[in-house]
């Protein structure tokens, strides 16, 4: 039982910014966010500190992170971000990851894309 707790406590839910409306996620609560970095919206602050807008053209949704990010880190790139809502009802990420395809993406942010029509594979 023990185990079950803790893991539950562990989880992070996967989410598209369109997702968010129809779900009950408390300010807090741990998930991770993921869609392609929105043209024009990255702005940088001091002491490492970014903002940046996730889409999937749907909905977009407001992201702060603090730290290093990847190289792959790019306007209209996939990417995935985990943290939790803030009672302002701003997304305060702690992780940021970038990915380029879908041999390193997780398979429900590359079927997301695919179904909303945002992947960019170049074949």
């Amino acid at each position: 039982a023990l185990t079950f707790v803790a893991l539950g406590q562990k989880a992070s839910y996967f989410y598209m910014p369109g997702d968010l409306v129809s779900a009950d996620v408390q300010p807090g609560q741990r998930i991770r966010l993921g869609g392609i970095v929105e043209k024009g919206s990255i702005v940088r602050g001091q002491d490492a500190a970014v903002t940046f807008a996730v889409t999937d053209t749907a909905e977009t949704v407001k992201v702060t992170y603090k730290g290093i990010l990847p190289d792959l880190f790019r306007e209209e790139q996939g990417v995935i971000t985990e943290g939790s809502f803030g009672p302002d009802g701003g997304f305060v990420a702690d992780s940021v990851l970038a990915k380029h395809d879908e041999n390193y993406m997780p398979r429900e942010v590359a079927d997301s894309l695919k179904e909303k029509g945002l992947w960019q594979h170049n074949e």
